[in-house]
């Protein structure tokens, strides 16, 4: 009998894991973000080149997000930034809106590779939060990278996500 109990306990735990790997949905997406705008520097005075910044970037859509259905429309991040030497770390909020009008909310964290002062690339992960309307609930997390486009930067994001029920 024990046996059986072991058996029954262990494909009970089994499926359950089965189910919640099942309901992460993969998402991912592309945009086209501009030039930040307010976007302030500040010199910290420490170290030659060490600066604190704060910055707002609007995105469009390139190749939107889906999310049940939904398509992403557009997007702001504000974003603050830790600059010294070559690399810069970042942190910020991702606000996704939806064609819909429902948003998502995605914190976020990376790294900045720069040259010559400039920025070169970045890269790093965010989480899902939360959101309104349908996206309520919504929890996820996944990975971004970015590339100067321009006056602005090409991002890609990709991870999965998983709706409240």
């Amino acid at each position: 009998m024990r046996a059986f109990l072991y058996v029954l306990l262990t494909a009970t735990v089994a499926c359950a894991w089965s189910n919640a790997a099942l309901a992460q949905t993969k998402i991912a997406w592309s945009d086209n973000c501009g030039k930040g705008d307010p976007e302030y520097t500040v010199p910290v005075g420490d170290l030659p080149g060490h600066s604190l910044g704060l910055s707002q970037v609007k995105c469009t859509a390139a190749q939107p997000a889906e999310i049940s259905g939904d398509k992403g429309k557009e997007a702001v991040a504000t974003i603050t930034t830790d600059s010294s030497g070559d690399k810069a770390r970042q942190r910020g909020m991702y606000v996704l809106t939806m064609a819909s009008g429902d948003k998502a909310f995605l914190p976020f964290q990376g790294t900045v590779t720069l040259k010559d002062s400039k920025p070169t690339g970045s890269e790093g992960t965010w989480i899902f939060v939360g959101g309104t309307g349908k996206l309520k609930g919504i929890k996820g997390k996944g990975t971004f990278h970015c590339s100067p486009a321009g006056e602005g930067w090409s991002c890609a994001g990709e991870g999965e996500y998983e709706l409240a029920k």
